[in-house]
This record gives structure tokens, C-alpha cells and sequence, in this order.
């Protein structure tokens, strides 16, 4: 894998060129409230040492609403009118581990037994530039998900911090090698001896619980009271489905736009709303909470692992920083995994 050594000053510039080619530059905002488009390259953040943002940057690749196609009415018909497809790259820059794996774990769904070309086109066009991570909180557990704060997986260039103003670059794959070569010139030689001693400092969180344990005891223990004791703490309001890196939950309605026009969007949903299952004939599936925070769970840990042989987590901790009424979702596993382990 070839590494080369990029400056903080150079990495600015590499940024500003990237920002006049037409790239759309998506970087943490310098709050921590989410990820933002940004204009001019001295709004970069490389956000290695803080923790991460509230939300992650999915809604770039899928996101909160989003025409599918507009339709205008004649006097006996109607023209339909596709969405244009949108051109140039977006770069993630400053991707930590547990962002940088989302868009390869989301596509396992969107490209199951149907292709949507909406998050296909897009996902297409990025390129991530991840960051090792230097940060870990009593919500962070990525590497119980297979994650580790290290890992250059999900990104195409990854940076690892040498100093305050230095990085080490990875050339990860073939697509970041096309990416990044009309930049050479910003870029030195690497020292890979000098960015192994820095991995090596980087201390991940423990792992806190054993997710193929809770995969095998939520597919033996379905009706089990556990999830009602959690499911009475959920008020339902879909915080954790949002912030997440890699939920991707979505309704599709008809709107109007006027009197002869409307539209029909694509809306992010999630499994928490009371309405998610709702039939039209008034039955609902899941008509508590405690059934739909059971569902929450098993989607993560049973259900697209069965599906995709992919945990649909990535142990970033934001549902469980964000909950109004503080559900930990490590937790939660880690409770499951010491009655698995009872049994």
C-alpha cells in the first residue's frame, strides 16, 4: 500500500483545488453538529482528538428527503419529469473509522434485490479521506463491531496524524490513486516506520459485549421481557435512527408542488415511529414501543448479519450520546449478552 506525507498547509490547498474543480468538499462543521459542504478550505476540520459530530454525513449519500421524479398535469395526461443526476465528487474528508464504513455497509441493502440508483449514483461519487481516531468516550465501542479506531476500511485515502501539522497518507484504493494524482505535488515521501509508531499509540475502546452472543439469543428469545423493560424507556422519537452512520429507513409520498404539479420524495422513516407499520387497515405489528425497540436491536445485530454477514452498526455512540432518555445501546447488548451467557 503506498504512503506518502501530506503538510496541514498543503492539505489546505489540495482542498482549495479541489473546491475550484467543482468537488463537493464535505467536512465536520466546526461545532460538532454535523457534516457540512464547505466553501473556502480554511473551514476544514480534522476532527482525530475531539469526539464525533451528532450526526454523521449519510444524508449526503442518502438523504433526509429527495425527489424522485416530478409530474405535471395536462388537460388528458401528464409529462413525467425525471431528476437530474448530479455531476463532480464528493470527498469526505476528515472520515473517522466509524463514519468512513458506512456507505460500503448501506449498500448491501440498497443493492440486495433491487438497485437504487439514487444512493448508487451518489455512493458512486465519493471518496472518502478517512482519519485514524485519537478519541474514545463511555459510548464509543467500535471495536466491538469489528471496527477498530485505525482501520483505513470504507475509505480511500486515510490519514494518519504524525504531529500537529503533519499526516501520513494512504493510498488505499484504486479509486483514491486516480483520485489523488493530479495532486501529487502537494504530497512527499512516506515514512511508514514513523506512522506505524503513531498507530500503535492509538488505544481503541474495550470491547463490551460479544455480538454473535446476541445474535444467537435474540433469534431464540424473541417474546422475552428484557425488551420490554427497555422498550418503557423509549419515547419513540427516532434520534437514534437519525443520527445514525448507517440506519436507512425510508417512506416515499406523493406531494403536491401546485394546483398541476407535484412530486413524489423519498423520506428518511424509522423503526421507532408508531407509524412505521402501520397497516391501512388499522392493525400495527408492533403497536408498542417495546416491540419496535426489539426490532431496533435485532435489525443491528440478527438481522442484516443474517441478511449481509454485516453488523448494521458502527459503534459510533451517537443514539446512545443523543438519547433524550439516555438508552445506551451498549448497553442494552452488553445486558443481552450476560443473561446469553446465563443460559
Amino acid at each position: 500500500m503506498e504512503e506518502k506525507i501530506i503538510s496541514y498547509s498543503n492539505l489546505v490547498s489540495l482542498t482549495g483545488d479541489l473546491i475550484k474543480t467543482g468537488c463537493m468538499v464535505i467536512c465536520e462543521d466546526k461545532n460538532g453538529t454535523g457534516w457540512k459542504r464547505i466553501e473556502n478550505p480554511d473551514e476544514i476540520k480534522i476532527n482525530h482528538k475531539e469526539i464525533p459530530s451528532n450526526i454523521s454525513y449519510k444524508e449526503f449519500v442518502f438523504p433526509k428527503t429527495e425527489p424522485v421524479f416530478y409530474f405535471k398535469s395536462k388537460k388528458e395526461d401528464y409529462d413525467l419529469i425525471e431528476k437530474n443526476a448530479q455531476p463532480g465528487k464528493i470527498v469526505f474528508l476528515g472520515a473517522k473509522p466509524c463514519d468512513s464504513r458506512s456507505v460500503e455497509i448501506m449498500s448491501k441493502v440498497f443493492n440486495w434485490d433491487y438497485k437504487d440508483e439514487f444512493f448508487n449514483e451518489k455512493a458512486e461519487r465519493t471518496i472518502v479521506i478517512g482519519t485514524a481516531c485519537n478519541y474514545k468516550d463511555e459510548f464509543c465501542f467500535c471495536t466491538t463491531v469489528n471496527i477498530d479506531p485505525a482501520s483505513e476500511k470504507g475509505s480511500d485515502l486515510f490519514l494518519i496524524p504524525l504531529d500537529e501539522n503533519t499526516y501520513a497518507l494512504k493510498i488505499v484504493t484504486g479509486k483514491g490513486k486516480e483520485f489523488i494524482q493530479p495532486y501529487l505535488k502537494y504530497l512527499s515521501d512516506g515514512n511508514p516506520a514513523k506512522s506505524q509508531e503513531a498507530l500503535a499509540k492509538i488505544k481503541g475502546p474495550d470491547k463490551k459485549f460479544e455480538p454473535s452472543k446476541v445474535r444467537e439469543w435474540i433469534g431464540n428469545n424473541f417474546e422475552h421481557k428484557l425488551f420490554d423493560n427497555i422498550g418503557s424507556t423509549c419515547v419513540g422519537c427516532g434520534q437514534c435512527a437519525f443520527a445514525c452512520p448507517v440506519c436507512h429507513c425510508f417512506d416515499i409520498v406523493d406531494e403536491e408542488c401546485s394546483y398541476e404539479c407535484g412530486r413524489r420524495m423519498k423520506n428518511w422513516d424509522a423503526c421507532q415511529f408508531g407509524l412505521f407499520t402501520l397497516h391501512s387497515s388499522g392493525h400495527n405489528p408492533r403497536e408498542n414501543q417495546n416491540k419496535r425497540y426489539r426490532q431496533r436491536i435485532a435489525h443491528k445485530f440478527k438481522y442484516y448479519t443474517d441478511k449481509f454477514d454485516e453488523i448494521l452498526c458502527t459503534g459510533c455512540g451517537r443514539c446512545s450520546r443523543g438519547c433524550p432518555v439516555q438508552i445506551d445501546i451498549a448497553q442494552v447488548a452488553g445486558e443481552i449478552n450476560l443473561v446469553a451467557n446465563q443460559v
